[in-house]
């Protein structure tokens, strides 16, 4: 069984710079299980790496849909598997990298989800119930209907708590019990996970820095570029965080100073809901990760591959 090594972790911890360390060192390609970066215009602020960053080394599922169109795990994971045969096939070693849990776990655990159960008419009715009475009360009628789902999913996670209703409306069965009913077809390559643990404090450091680098390079034009290309700030891609908040700055809701600490304090709960999610992946290696250690943490995952 072919192997894929797939290095998860919370955002700011390195993934991206030590994929491509790997990729240089085992004549690979990048696979992004980023939600974000997978929208095409959003590079500042999903951190999308730059060419520079990339070093030539090949980056797969980064820019594939515009902001407003629809992309499901299903999707991902079909696209995921379609790169990975195409990387090995041509005698290169895929590599997959980002810090979507969900993304990660479709893969790992062969999660067969199904696009055949799509109610519009009722998404777009809980939709409008979000809007005009707040997230809080599809949450709540999910815990009611599917408290395991429930657990797992963020409060403001709006896609995944209306996906989760809408797959209980249509069938009758939480959306919890599809997923382990999946489950037990094995994956067809073997997966070895690897997350990034770094110090606290320092990922927090990290974070900040990322932020403040991101308004240097022009975040707040990027929003102002996308809504006055008339992408609606309602858009589930532009309540990401990053997004959600410089356009309330735009439109005058807050002082962009305040913005961008509530970026930075988004992101810090981001970081730790990830932390959170990836401690549940079963068989994940943790390492400890520093740019003191890369080398010594390379061999392991070169080494992983090998044996």
């Amino acid at each position: 069984m072919e192997k894929v090594i797939v290095i998860a972790g919370p955002t700011a911890s390195g993934k991206t710079d030590l994929a491509v360390e790997l990729a240089l060192a085992v004549n690979g390609e990048i696979i992004s299980a980023d939600s974000m970066q997978i929208y095409r215009g959003m590079n500042i602020g999903t951190a999308k790496p730059t060419l520079e960053e990339r070093r030539g080394i090949p980056h797969h599922l980064l820019d594939i849909v515009n902001p407003d169109e629809e992309y499901s795990v299903a999707r991902f994971k079909d696209d995921a598997l379609t790169c990975i045969k195409d990387i090995i096939s041509r005698g290169k070693t895929p590599i997959v990298a980002g810090g979507t849990g969900l993304y990660i776990n479709s893969l790992v655990y062969n999660i067969t989800f199904s696009d055949t159960i799509i109610d519009w008419e009722y998404r777009n009715k809980l939709n409008k119930i979000s809007q005009e009475q707040g997230p809080q009360v599809l949450y709540e009628h999910l815990q009611q209907v599917d408290p395991k789902s429930a657990e797992a999913i963020h409060p403001n996670n709006i896609k995944r708590v209306i996906r989760a209703l809408e797959v209980f409306k249509t069938t009758g069965t939480p959306i919890s019990e599809h997923k382990e009913a999946s489950r037990k077809l094995p994956p067809i390559y073997e997966f070895i996970v690897y997350g990034l643990q770094v110090e606290r404090e320092k990922l927090y450091q990290r974070i900040d820095k990322r932020v403040d680098k991101m308004m240097d390079m022009g975040l707040y034009e990027e929003v102002e570029g996308l809504l006055n290309n008339g992408y609606s700030p309602n858009l589930v891609s532009l309540q990401g965080i990053g997004y959600k908040e410089i356009i309330s700055a735009i439109v005058g809701k807050c002082a962009l100073k305040d913005a961008i600490e509530n970026i930075k304090l988004g992101t810090r709960h981001l970081a730790k809901r990830q932390i959170t999610w990836f401690k549940k992946t079963e068989g994940l290696i943790w390492v400890d990760y520093s740019d003191a250690n890369t080398w010594a943490i390379l061999k392991i995952l070169a080494d992983a591959l090998k044996n």
